[in-house]
């Protein structure tokens, strides 16, 4: 007479086998191809401060005046699709509270449309699906994945380049512990306008008045996993100089401090929170319980194999 394993026993051997298997697929490859930049994406994000700004219709700069930043992120899931890479359009406007709300965008006192296009796993911009601006550097409207402690490349769209942006510890917003990262920009000329002389204290006409741009200080709260931006501050300064001049001549807008209003803190750090759960559910928690359920099954199902055989006679 000689024994054999019970079915029973080899299934339970097959499934802690099968899970042990699961496991490191869930982290190695699983996880790493959650980690995509999402296409679907629909997010308004909105800063507010004080600051002084050009009112055309008093043709004269008036100050601390309340000031709102209104940027809407689509993307554009079609194109996306089609070239494999997140293509988000981005509608951003600047508003004094007699433009609030803007029926019409064009009626804020600022309005940009752009479309961001970057490759969905490393963050890095691809100069593709039209594209507008050009840009470069590691972080825009997000930061990478798995955010490093270190000084990253940010571009800044007004001044057409990037701006390093050192890390400078974590900070917790609406009770959320981000990466925090700072940096600032010196006045630059970043193009000409053409407006009456007298505006920025010239003789003629008409002039190329110089457009320069400057930011006081920029501070991006991010959260470390998905790389998404939780809070926001920055301290955009637009003037106007005479051709030439080293001295601004007219403000056209100024504030020490534009921030993420309470309302959006709260969302950025609900979506960041939910997605980093995922990604942590995915990459961590899942492939250590996989692993150590399977241990364990493994371990029942050998000893079911060893001891549970059934008998069966021999000639």
């Amino acid at each position: 007479m000689r024994r054999t394993a019970s079915p029973f026993s080899l299934i339970v051997l097959g499934v802690g086998v099968f899970l042990l298997v699961l496991a490191p697929m869930l982290a190695w490859y699983v996880e790493p191809r959650a980690k995509r930049t999402p296409v679907d994406i629909d997010v308004t994000t909105i800063f507010e401060g004080k600051g002084a700004y050009f009112d055309t219709g008093k043709v004269e700069t008036v100050r601390d005046e309340n000031l709102t930043i209104t940027r809407q992120v689509r993307g554009d899931v079609a194109d996306s699709e089609k070239s494999g890479r997140a293509i988000w359009d981005v509608s951003t406007s600047v508003d004094p509270d007699k433009s609030l709300p803007a029926e019409d965008p064009h009626d804020s006192l600022q309005w940009t449309l752009e479309r961001w296009v970057t490759d969905r796993q490393t963050n890095s911009p691809v100069h593709c699906c039209q594209e507008e601006p050009y840009f470069e550097g590691e972080a825009y409207l997000k930061f990478p994945f798995d955010v490093e402690k270190r000084s990253y490349t940010w571009w800044d769209n007004t001044l057409g380049a990037t701006v390093p942006l050192k890390y400078r510890g974590t900070k917790k917003i609406q009770g959320y512990e981000g990466l925090r990262f700072t940096g600032s920009v010196e006045p630059a000329k970043t193009g000409t306008r053409q407006v009456p002389g007298t505006l920025v204290g010239s003789k003629a006409g008409q002039v190329l008045a110089e457009e320069w741009y400057a930011n006081h200080g920029i501070e991006l709260v991010v959260d470390e996993r998905t790389g998404r931006i939780i809070n926001a501050q920055i301290g955009p300064r637009k003037t106007l100089r005479k051709p030439g001049s080293d001295k601004d001549a007219v403000v056209l807008l100024d504030s020490k401090k534009m921030v993420f209003n309470a309302d959006t803190q709260k969302k950025q750090v609900a979506l960041a929170d939910d997605d980093s759960s995922r990604l942590q559910l995915v990459g961590e928690v899942l492939p250590v319980g996989t692993g150590g359920v399977g241990l364990a099954v493994v371990a029942v199902g050998g000893v079911l194999v060893v001891r549970g055989r059934e008998p069966r006679s021999t000639q």
